[in-house]
């Protein structure tokens, strides 16, 4: 088993792009993230994407296909298969247990609609093993401004979110939040590799710029 999380350095990209998007919807060049993505399956094997909507989707792989599935979260049971999340400022999330892994994106929506919850529950039906989480590089608290109306729904449903920026403007903590959920879910080993996405230029922020590419968090039995 392991596990990897990308940046934006040893790709063939360019612009804002630059150098190592994984991601092909994003604007860049499709040829381009292709021979990015070589570079991704040449180090870590087969590795499955999904098409990531901010929903709490499932997808159980058995085998890498073209056919990108429609989900937030990835689980698969195999070994020889890489499953990869996308991010540029949500949550890269990595759950892993003796028998099964999964990688789940978990943006503020993602959250609030327990995409987590579902992600672990597949995978205690797939093993009874103990699962372990490992968090990759996200957007910080005090980075994520946001509305009042948003952080307020946010609030509701996950009080560890609340934070403020710089400028004492509302803020998220999704982090916080996504431990609170992990520990509330009986996920007690946590591995904690954020680092902020907005705050270190050598990863990709949609935040910091709009037009962007995407890393990825990786993970394989």
């Amino acid at each position: 088993m392991g596990i990897h999380f990308t940046d934006r350095l040893g790709g063939f990209s360019s612009d804002g792009y630059a150098s190592l998007n994984l991601g092909d919807h994003v604007g860049d060049l499709p040829e381009v993230v292709a021979q990015n993505r070589k570079v991704i399956s040449d180090q870590f094997g087969n590795t499955q994407y999904m098409n990531q909507v901010h929903g709490n989707r499932v997808a159980v792989i058995e085998e890498v296909t073209d056919e990108i599935p429609t989900a937030d979260a990835l689980v698969t049971g195999i070994s020889g298969i890489t499953l990869a999340v996308m991010i540029a400022d949500c949550i890269p999330l990595i759950l892993s247990s003796k028998h099964c892994v999964a990688a789940v994106h978990v943006g503020r929506k993602g959250l609030v609609n327990r995409v987590t919850g579902k992600t672990i529950e597949i995978m205690r039906e797939i093993s009874d093993q103990e699962i372990s989480a490992t968090i990759g590089p996200a957007i910080c608290g005090k980075c994520y401004e946001v509305s009042q109306d948003i952080y307020d729904e946010v609030i509701a449903s996950h009080p560890t979110c609340a934070s403020r920026t710089n400028s004492d403007t509302p803020a998220l903590d999704l982090l916080s939040g996504l431990i609170a959920d992990l520990q509330d879910l009986g996920i007690n080993k946590i591995d904690n590799q954020t680092r902020c996405t907005v705050e270190n230029e050598d990863l990709f922020s949609y935040r910091r710029t709009p037009v962007t590419g995407r890393q990825a968090g990786l993970v394989w039995l």
